[in-house]
């Protein structure tokens, strides 16, 4: 049982978190930040409604290793699962919000 898998999770949401309040580009959008909590979170809830649905079928299981915690919030769903989708859906809306930013950029210089 080690922290390994869940620092590293943690670490890349905190470098996300730095690139979006550089680049205002989720939560650094004044104004947006309520929007950007409800589309984390419907994504959040979509992905692990989704976990379960699988755990419940018999298709998703755990895999034993030596990088993770260890700890369940259900059988077969890790802690580090949620981290997980939750940084995929962060990523997801930096991703989405920064290809915008950027078509914006192009098209200004084209004009």
């Amino acid at each position: 049982m080690t922290l390994a898998y869940l620092g590293v999770l943690l670490a890349a949401i905190a470098c996300m978190a730095l690139l979006d309040a550089r680049f205002r580009l989720v939560f650094g959008v004044p104004g947006r930040r309520l929007r950007a909590i409800v589309v984390l979170g419907a994504g959040l809830v979509f992905f692990l409604a989704w976990d379960i649905a699988g755990i419940a079928l018999g298709i998703f299981h755990r895999g034993e290793n030596a990088v993770s915690t260890g700890i369940l919030l259900a059988p077969e769903l890790p802690l580090e699962e949620l981290v997980f989708l939750g940084f995929l859906c962060y990523l997801t809306l930096v991703l989405y919000t920064g290809a915008l930013r950027l078509i914006a950029v192009k098209e200004a210089v084209r004009r």
